[in-house]
């Protein structure tokens, strides 16, 4: 796969695959797990880039203002689309507001 060109300030969304017994609503691809009573899914998160280090990572800011350090080509990142950034608008301004709040340092 070829990696994006990120710049800061774009929405991104990086897929999450979690478990647990209860999926959340936002949940999608759900199985049970083999001989269990827990469920693998994926969840998609919205984050923006807030900074590229030196070696190339992206750090992702999230809307309550987690910070993650993520390579470009990871599969699970990619840039958001026309109908996500129109539908999750809110949450995207939200994290760029976290990150434009944060001191440059932090």
């Amino acid at each position: 796969m070829v990696s994006q060109n990120f710049q800061v300030g774009d929405w991104v969304v990086y897929r999450r695959t979690k478990f647990s017994k209860f999926p959340g609503k936002r949940a999608h691809d759900v199985a049970p797990q083999p001989m269990g009573e827990n469920y693998s899914y994926v969840v998609d998160k919205l984050w923006v880039v807030a900074d590229v280090d030196d070696d190339g990572h992206l750090v992702l800011v999230t809307r309550r203002g987690k910070r993650h350090s993520v390579a470009p080509d990871d599969g699970n990142l990619r840039p958001a689309n026309f109908w996500e950034k129109l539908r999750y608008r809110r949450r995207f301004e939200q994290a760029a507001q976290t990150h434009e709040a944060e001191p440059a340092n932090a």
